[in-house]
């Protein structure tokens, strides 16, 4: 009897401990540094720094994100990203934690967004043919944060390093607009929306001329994964390009990780058992495959892709600040 008392005296102790401690370290946020090798990175590159800012899903660090923002605003960077998953899903309106964060950050001069799959769609259509920006990404845009939908350049010097939408770059014009021609007249919308679209495949045309010292970099939600980067490479309706870097989120580098295995699940439609167990090599940081280099961050939130563990464990947030070398 008294055996079986202190098992469970030990037992809510260590629970308690580790309730204490994940409550703790979901509400810490660490800088997360990464040099990454680009062959023949030209001069004006070389140290150039990109701060990587992911799934934050409504999280709060602090009243008014005082805490990510003072984290934020105590790095120097050249360009800051957002890769997706600001909302905790795309039905949400509650946008102050992301806005409220863009009013605090410093350095916007650069700053690109793409959205992830629980952020609301980019445009709303309706039956009077006309399309615009839904609230998330008109607001955000009122902030300084430029929607990356095709291609952005940034001019170091002699030198240029262009972000493109990953997703949106590997389509097949032709085949997009046709797509999106025969969506518009089932849905009786305007010519407005196309006639946009094609402008964004037309800003691809300044790559046609992109000198071998660019640095390309894709952005993106979802990491590529090697079954789907294959893929790609064998279906001539994509186009894959000479990318020097992806970046990408989603993951949470395995939200629930535990020691000694690491992550558990990650959402994967790819992987064998849809991410359950998955490769630890190809859940967060930085790899290759095919010649692309790719980072994924843990980002800094949560999400409900596993029911009632809507929390990190053993899996600190995270901003991360990567900086271009030359492979050399």
């Amino acid at each position: 009897m008294e055996k079986n008392k202190t098992i469970l005296i030990i037992t809510i102790l260590i629970i308690s401990i580790l309730v204490i401690y994940t409550i703790l370290d979901n509400n810490r946020i660490k800088i997360v540094e990464q040099e990454v090798r680009i062959d023949n990175l030209p001069d004006e590159l070389k140290g150039f720094t990109i701060l990587q800012v992911t799934d934050l899903h409504e999280k709060e660090f602090g009243q008014n994100q005082v805490r990510l923002i003072e984290k934020i605003n105590s790095i120097s960077f050249d360009v800051i990203v957002f890769t997706g998953d600001m909302l905790v899903n795309s039905e949400s309106t509650n946008y102050k934690p992301f806005f409220t964060l863009l009013e605090g950050i410093d350095n916007k001069d650069e700053a690109l967004f793409v959205p992830g799959n629980s952020d609301p769609d980019i445009y709303s259509l309706n039956k009077d043919t006309l399309y615009k920006e839904t609230d998330l990404i008109s607001g955000m845009e009122k902030r300084g944060v430029k929607l990356l939908e095709s291609l952005h350049t940034i001019r170091k010097g002699s030198t240029k390093v262009h972000f493109i939408d990953f997703e949106f770059s590997i389509q097949d014009k032709d085949s997009a607009i046709k797509s999106i021609e025969d969506t518009l007249e089932t849905e009786n919308s305007s010519t407005k929306y196309l006639n946009h679209q094609k402008q964004l495949f037309d800003e691809f045309s300044s790559l046609d001329h992109k000198f071998d010292s660019d640095v390309l970099i894709g952005l993106t939600h979802f990491p590529i994964v090697d079954e789907r980067l294959d893929y790609l490479i064998s279906n001539s309706n994509f186009i894959i390009r000479d990318y020097d870097l992806v970046i990408a989120g989603h993951y949470h580098g395995g939200q629930i990780r535990l020691p000694f295995l690491g992550a558990i699940f990650i959402p994967e439609g790819w992987y064998p058992r849809k991410g359950l167990l998955p490769p630890q090599d190809r859940v967060k940081g930085l790899w290759g495959y095919k010649d692309i280099k790719q980072y994924v961050s843990t980002g800094l939130g949560s999400s409900e892709a596993l029911p009632l563990l809507k929390f990190r464990l053993f899996n600190t947030p995270e901003i991360n600040l990567l900086t271009l070398r030359d492979a050399k």
